[in-house]
């Protein structure tokens, strides 16, 4: 039986509906991932799942008792008190008592009384009362420790009566799961720890279906996969919307997408989906084509001459008018976002280089001992875990902070971008047009002037969205109006600081293909796994002690050298102690993923597609190598020439070599 029914539901805030008839069904166990363009109204069908809006019509039927918990994009500002004051509010009612309980077992442990009287209070679900006033009168008579443990009493009396201290060890149960600190303050909290507060919350009132809006937005790559873990062990039944493709990959079983106001429905993976939207989109623009084509057919019949209008099929006309009426209804699906970046002179060869680079904040280590040089074209990847130092690190090596320890050379001509991820080079108060234009209607792009209006509908900005202030634009709104005046700007070195929070998979998608294709230099920080895999070429990784280390390759060939490094170090200890490791035998989903043959990657598509152009090039450059030392004026420059061209044809012979095997392993795999 299903848990919820959505019954021909549609909700509008003026204009186009954001749903118009969404028929759902969500059964136990069911991990439905809800997908679709920025503002189509994923957010708005979550609200509607867990009550907080009402639709203007249809219908949401509810399992019999159905428990529905909701963790929203972004972190209210409201929430104040400790973690566990936090996650005790959502038990309800008993909030008050269980985290009244908490605030006096902690202040009788650490021997700290607070400075005004304790009482219990009211408590909207037990209707117990406490008299504020007789307590201060008695505890004005005891010591502090027996004050303490008198209301710890009252109060360990209170959850007996009305059944609370069952849920009192569920709070403390959830904490110790999610490795949560029950006395620390709320708001001092990193980001992505606030976000696993706000999950301990939701889980502490053992929903029936658990919402998540975003879930990963925030979070480190380390706290994602054990995000992931927890959901596929813990949580039976959950609806999420994510941007993040690795992580609905691995954790959907049905797919639900949103476009146009309209609900599509499959019953697999994440994987497939994918495979089946590229039909369905296909299908999508033929039978258009075709209607168009019918439509243009009737048209030119219903305007022939007299003689034809007086012996016309007047069921014809009908028809037409029909299908007049079906294209009218008919939403054009929303359009591409269209990026490019303006492109600055060439800088030189070598960009930055940093030797023994360290910086502190309060005498901990953020960076420490950097070394690594990055030159022209390189696209680097930055990871780590939050407040490891990613953006420390960027900032030292685009010069905003100046080293503590070592130094940092900086090459010239250097034209900077930086994609901040919290957004501060936007005007919250201002309106999209004028924060692009600043002052002006038309933006230079590549040399050409364009009119703002234009630009922005790149962006997929409508004139009527251009007039809008940016405070009450959607996370992915400001991002994608972020990347519009950045790219606008000529640029050789495109710095970019978590840019695909709140974007959704088909922006996400074209960013990628247009930093791939970028000729400049790329600085990426992010946790987005699938996006570090296509769009880098090699990843500092910065860690918990601030120590950084550098590896070829994107997310999956750093997580594969680390294993191997955590696999080795494994045994080297089991050997120490005279106990040798036991090999883990492969599960049968590793065995199935082993006999899979592999396919290429997206990456290594791209890199079989340039192999062939960078053979032929450097077989002309040795060919020329060839022809300049047969000839005898070569000999009479001198040695140093000579040696000069020599060492460079063995070099060219290594990278022919290498570029040969390269091709030949790509080829076998895609077979």
């Amino acid at each position: 039986m299903a848990l919820l029914t959505l019954r021909n539901l549609a909700i509008a805030f003026g204009g186009s509906p954001i749903l118009d008839g969404v028929d759902l069904q969500v059964e136990p166990g069911d991990r439905l991932c809800l997908v679709g363009r920025n503002g189509s109204g994923k957010s708005t069908l979550l609200r509607l799942v867990n009550n907080e809006l009402l639709p203007d019509t249809g219908e949401v039927s509810r399992q019999q008792g159905l428990r529905v918990a909701l963790v929203a994009q972004d972190v209210p500002p409201a929430l104040v008190g400790t973690v566990f004051d936090v996650v005790a509010a959502g038990m309800g009612n008993a909030a008050e008592v269980l985290a009244e309980y908490h605030r006096v077992s902690h202040h009788l442990a650490t021997e700290t009384a607070t400075d005004a009287p304790m009482g219990v209070g009211t408590n909207a679900a037990t209707g117990v009362a406490a008299d504020a006033a007789v307590d201060a009168e008695t505890d004005a008579s005891m010591g502090t420790s027996d004050v303490l443990l008198a209301r710890l009493d009252r109060l360990h009396k209170v959850l007996e009566d009305t059944g609370g201290w069952n849920l009192h060890q569920e709070v403390e149960r959830i904490l110790s799961r999610l490795s949560l600190n029950p006395d620390a303050e709320f708001v001092s909290l990193s980001g992505g720890t606030k976000r696993r507060v706000l999950l301990a919350r939701a889980l502490v009132a053992a929903p029936d279906i658990l919402l998540l809006d975003e879930p990963t937005n925030q979070l480190d790559i380390g706290t994602i996969v054990w995000l992931e873990e927890f959901l596929l062990k813990q949580v039976k039944t959950v609806l999420f919307v994510t941007h993040d493709r690795a992580f609905a990959r691995r954790l959907a079983n049905r797919v639900v997408e949103l476009d146009r106001g309209k609900i599509f429905a499959f019953a697999c993976g994440y994987e497939v989906y994918e495979q089946r939207r590229e039909a369905l989109l296909e299908s999508e623009a033929v039978r258009l084509l075709l209607l168009d084509k019918k439509l243009a057919q009737e048209e030119a019949w219903v305007r022939q001459g007299i003689k034809a209008r007086r012996t016309r099929n007047e069921g014809r006309v009908r028809a037409l008018q029909a299908l007049r009426e079906e294209r009218r209804q008919q939403r054009d699906r929303t359009g591409q976002v269209r990026l490019q970046i303006s492109g600055a002179e060439q800088s030189g060869r070598f960009v930055v280089a940093a030797k023994g680079v360290s910086f502190a904040y309060d005498e901990r280590w953020s960076i420490r001992d950097l070394t690594t040089t990055i030159m022209r074209g390189d696209k680097v990847g930055i990871i780590g875990p939050n407040g490891s130092g990613k953006t420390t690190l960027l900032r030292l090596l685009v010069g905003d902070l100046t080293p503590q320890g070592g130094a940092i050379r900086f090459g010239g001509g250097l034209e900077v971008l930086y994609f901040d991820q919290l957004r501060e080079q936007l005007d919250l108060d201002k309106t999209v047009w004028e924060n692009v234009g600043e002052g002006s209607d038309t933006v230079t792009v590549n040399g050409e002037p364009r009119h703002i209006m234009g630009y922005l509908q790149d962006f997929l900005f409508t004139p009527e969205r251009a007039h809008t202030p940016v405070h009450i634009l959607s996370g992915g709104e400001r991002n994608r109006l972020l990347l519009a005046k950045l790219f606008a700007r000529p640029c050789n070195v495109l710095v970019m600081d978590e840019p695909t929070n709140d974007l959704d998979a088909e922006t996400l998608d074209l960013l990628e293909d247009l930093l791939m294709e970028y000729a400049g230099t790329l600085l990426l920080v992010s946790h987005d796994r699938d996006f570090l895999n296509n769009a880098v070429t090699s990843t500092l990784s910065v860690a918990a002690d601030g120590s950084v280390r550098e590896f070829a390759g994107g997310y999956d060939d750093w997580l594969r050298v680390a294993q191997a490094e955590a696999q080795v170090a494994a045994q080297a200890v089991a050997e120490a102690r005279g106990t040798p490791a036991r090999e883990k035998k492969p599960t049968e989903k590793a065995r199935r993923q082993t006999d899979k043959p592999r396919k290429l990657t997206f990456k290594e598509e791209r890199e079989l597609e340039a192999l062939p152009s960078r053979i032929e090039a450097l077989e002309k450059e040795r060919e020329e190598l060839h022809a300049a030392l047969s000839a005898p004026e070569i000999y009479r420059s001198g040695g140093a020439t000579v040696a000069g061209l020599r060492a460079r044809l063995e070099e060219l012979e290594r990278e022919l070599e290498a570029a040969f095997i390269r091709w030949d392993e790509l080829e076998s795999v895609r077979g």
